[in-house]
């Protein structure tokens, strides 16, 4: 079976990764890194994944102006025409609109898949098969498509979905989608089989997209609108540096899907993980039998338990009586840090940062 050319992905790649901090910086965020030694970083992975799904050339990254070279040495295949540079942060609904105004440029009728660059997929065949649904399902339908991750426990750390009975061809319309919530709300949501865990992967057709940018996040919609006949043309990147900066700086979610009528989901199981936290993290690594995991390196516990050891050199690190710790090196600065407290570490980079510098973020 040929791929369809109508349908196109847009990476999102331009967040900074601060909670994985030291591991990754500001010069390169944990999209780069490649994590599990496997010989592909993260970002690349995303991309080997969606090969199988869309054509090539149709795969957009979206990324900070800071990274396009890393972007292009990690993908070399990308055409300079897929990478969709971001002057500043702005959040991910004016990085989303600007990806889609381009594509729109390139094909009007096309069906896009919006995916963060840095998740980790455990079953791929079925991950392509919930792809391929998905697509079909939006380009015959004027809906948007959210893909919810059956709750495998009473994680505090994801946003939540809530799951309507109403569904079309096994496609459930979303009730609401919530924040994270606290333990015992996350208890109570597992508990009454209602809810699903929001992965942040979305699929559209472009007019239905736009179609809710106009509605819900007008401002947004007219910036880009005033250009449009730039996009895919050689004044698209001055005017997306220009326009970028006027744009309201709002999530995808919040801005659009919170509010929009037309919100479905498709239940998954492929094995998703966020890889938001190290705690995420070390539950997903192989761990001994006291619950202990190292990246990259080698590792003797002595009466130890629940930790994260990670290098970025092959190191030997020997660790005693520790419990449930993060100890992390890279470069020039070492992390040791309860893993059960690990939601300080964006302040300890705050604060490292006025007191020491930007070198060592």
């Amino acid at each position: 079976m040929g791929m369809n050319n109508n349908n196109y992905c847009i990476i999102m790649s331009g967040g900074v990764g601060s909670r994985f901090w030291p591991f990754s910086k500001e010069d390169k965020p944990k999209q780069f890194l490649d994590f599990f030694g496997s010989g592909r970083s993260l970002l690349q992975s995303t991309y080997d994944r969606f090969k199988k799904i869309v054509p090539a050339e149709n795969i957009y990254i979206v990324t900070n102006d800071a990274y396009a070279e890393m972007t292009k040495k990690q993908l070399p295949e990308l055409t300079d025409n897929q990478l969709l540079l971001e002057p500043m942060r702005r959040n991910t609904a004016p990085a989303i609109a600007f990806a889609t105004f381009r594509v729109k440029a390139v094909n009007p009728q096309a069906n896009i898949i919006v995916a963060p660059s840095d998740h980790l997929i455990l079953k791929e065949d079925e991950f392509v098969a919930d792809m391929q649904k998905g697509l079909k399902f939006v380009s015959n339908n004027s809906v948007l498509l959210t893909l919810g991750i059956t709750p495998s426990r009473p994680e505090t750390g994801y946003g939540y979905i809530q799951v309507n009975n109403e569904e079309m061809d096994g496609i459930h319309k979303v009730k609401a989608f919530t924040e994270k919530p606290n333990i015992e709300l996350a208890t109570k949501f597992i508990e009454s089989g209602e809810f699903v865990w929001n992965s942040g992967i979305f699929l559209w057709n472009v007019d239905t997209i736009l179609d809710a940018f106009e509605k819900y996040l007008p401002d947004i919609s007219h910036k880009f609108k005033e250009g449009e006949k730039l996009f895919n043309t050689p004044s698209e990147k001055n005017f997306i540096d220009e326009s970028f900066p006027f744009c309201p700086n709002v999530s995808i979610d919040y801005g659009v899907m919170e509010k929009a009528e037309n919100v479905y989901v498709n239940i998954s199981n492929f094995g998703w993980s966020d890889l938001g936290t190290w705690g995420a993290l070390h539950e997903i690594s192989e761990q001994d039998t006291n619950n202990n995991a190292n990246l990259n390196c080698k590792t003797l516990f002595v009466e130890s338990s629940d930790n994260i050891v990670a290098m970025n050199e092959d190191k030997l690190v020997v660790l005693q009586g520790l419990n449930d710790y993060i100890v992390a090196e890279s470069d020039n600065v070492l992390l040791i840090c309860k893993k059960s407290e690990e939601q300080r570490i964006k302040q300890f980079v705050t604060d490292v940062k006025f007191r020491f510098g930007d070198e060592f973020v």
